[in-house]
C-alpha cells in the first residue's frame, strides 16, 4: 500500500470493498461506514460507492494491489460515464498502489528488468481462447510473463495449459518464480523452473513469473539482464 492510499483510507467516511481486502486493512476501518461484499459483486460495489458519493460522503473503494490493474478504477469510471445528465460531477482520484507483478518481482530479485507481459488466467471476464492466444504471443515474443489468478478451486487446468504453451519456446529449465501472499503475512517464495513449477502449491493468492530466454538464477535471486555492460 502506498502512503497516499493509506492516507485516503484514513480520510474516507465510507469504505467499500471485497471482504478479504477489507480484512487486511481492518485497523484502518474503525469509526467508518464499511460495506463488504464477495467475489463477482464488483459492479454492485462500484454502484454503491457512487451512490454514497452522490449523497455527499467521501468514499474509498478498495482494490487489491493497484486499482488500475485488474482493479475497480475502470468500472467506477465506466459507471460514472453512464450517469444521467444533471447529476453532480463527482471528483474521482485514482490512487496508485503496488500491483502483484512488481511486488512479487521485488521479493524474487529482479525478474522484470526487461520487457514483460502481465496475463490473467481467469476466464470469468475473458474467453479462454483469447487468453491462450495471449499466452502464445507472450511466449513466442520472449516476454518475461507474469501470471495473475493462476488457479482456483474451479479452475485447475489453466496453469497447466499455460505451462504447456511456454515449454516449446523456453524449455523445461526456464526459471520460474512462484510467490504466495506477496508482501503480506505468511509470504512464501519459491524459485523453480517450467518443468517443476506444478509441483508447488499455486492458488488465487499466488503470482507466477516465468523468465525469458535470458533470465537466470544467482544467489537465490531471479535475474533478467537489462543489457548493461558489466
Amino acid at each position: 500500500m502506498t502512503v497516499r492510499a493509506h492516507r485516503a483510507i484514513q480520510e474516507a467516511e465510507v469504505v467499500v470493498g471485497y471482504k478479504i481486502y477489507l480484512e487486511l486493512i481492518g485497523k484502518l476501518l474503525a469509526g467508518k461506514e464499511v460495506h463488504r461484499s464477495g467475489m463477482r459483486e464488483e459492479i454492485e460495489r462500484c454502484r454503491l460507492a457512487i451512490g454514497k458519493a452522490l449523497e455527499g460522503h467521501r468514499v474509498a473503494v478498495i482494490s487489491g494491489g493497484d486499482p488500475g490493474v485488474y482493479g475497480l478504477a475502470g468500472p467506477v469510471l465506466e459507471l460514472l460515464a453512464l450517469e444521467p445528465p444533471g447529476q453532480p460531477n463527482l471528483e474521482v482520484e485514482i490512487i496508485s498502489g503496488v500491483t502483484a507483478a512488481t511486488a512479487a518481482a521485488s521479493s524474487l530479485g529482479a525478474p522484470l528488468m526487461h520487457d514483460f507481459a502481465v496475463i490473467s488466467l481467469s476466464d470469468l471476464l475473458a474467453p479462454w481462447e483469447v487468453i491462450e492466444e495471449r499466452l502464445e504471443a507472450a511466449a513466442r515474443a520472449d516476454f518475461v510473463t507474469v501470471l495473475y489468478n493462476p488457479k482456483s478451486h474451479g479452475r485447475t487446468e489453466q496453469i497447466a495449459r499455460a505451462r504447456e504453451i511456454f515449454i516449446p519456446h523456453r524449455g523445461r529449465a526456464a526459471p520460474v518464480g512462484i510467490i504466495r501472499n506477496c508482501r503480506r503475512q505468511g509470504e512464501e517464495t519459491v524459485i523453480t523452473d517450467l518443468g517443476g513449477m506444478l509441483d508447488h502449491p499455486i492458488d488465487m493468492l499466488t503470482t507466477v513469473i516465468i523468465g525469458n530466454s535470458r533470465t537466470y538464477v544467482q544467489g537465490g535471486y531471479l535475474i533478467t539482464p537489462r543489457g548493461y555492460r558489466l
